[in-house]
């Protein structure tokens, strides 16, 4: 099981919404609300009642936080958890033995992504489209590889549903630094996640029609 927890940034670099892994496995159960618990051995908690995360499945809404010994997780908790039994799920914890265990709770949030709702807005004045310039620019700025935010949107235009590791390649770069800069593209609007690879938003399209 996955138990990082990741900052996403806006394209300011401000800390917005924070995220939590999981493995792609249990993402169906985790947006049709069947996988409701997660357990994670945590040197400190990581996730807090009453906030959301996203994760790859959509938001979810934490609504407890508390520790367990391994030994008391039962079957139910291991079902609500995704594994068929308790012995499977505490096999399968990850981190050092001697950290806590944390039982979190959560449900999917029953309102959409922001984010989503920024993606489909195709519907761009000239202040819109000098709004997003800016902040390309600042990432361009900020990168220590260079300018890179428009030869990106140019890369998914061209090749949608392309693997990530693809793509950094026809760019000449590292596979996980260029994930982490089209997050950012996602995280303005203008990029959409694929089962395999990424698009470009409507919002992304709109962009780009706008300014080439």
């Amino acid at each position: 099981m996955t138990v990082n927890r990741v900052r996403w940034a806006d394209g300011e670099g401000r800390d917005t919404v924070q995220r939590v892994l999981f493995e792609k496995r249990f993402w169906s159960g985790i947006a049709d609300g069947t996988v409701t618990v997660t357990f994670r051995r945590w040197k400190r908690p990581q996730a807090v009642a009453g906030r959301s995360y996203r994760t790859a499945a959509g938001i979810i809404d934490v609504h407890a936080v508390s520790l367990v010994e391994p030994r008391s997780i039962t079957d139910d908790d291991a079902r609500a958890a995704g594994y068929p039994d308790a012995a499977s799920l505490v096999s399968d914890l990850r981190g050092e033995p001697g950290e806590l265990v944390h039982r979190v709770e959560f449900s999917p949030a029953d309102r959409p992504d922001p984010r989503a709702a920024l993606a489909a807005d195709a519907e761009l004045d000239g202040d819109d489209v000098a709004a997003i310039t800016r902040r390309l620019d600042r990432l361009d700025r900020a990168s220590s590889w260079g300018p890179w935010t428009r030869p990106t949107l140019e890369l998914i235009a061209a090749n949608p549903a392309r693997r990530a590791g693809d793509l950094a390649g026809m760019a000449g770069r590292e596979r996980d630094p260029f994930k982490l800069d089209v997050r950012k593209l996602k995280n303005l609007g203008l990029t959409e996640s694929l089962d395999v690879g990424y698009r470009l938003s409507p919002r992304g399209r709109a962009y780009l029609d706008a300014t080439r």
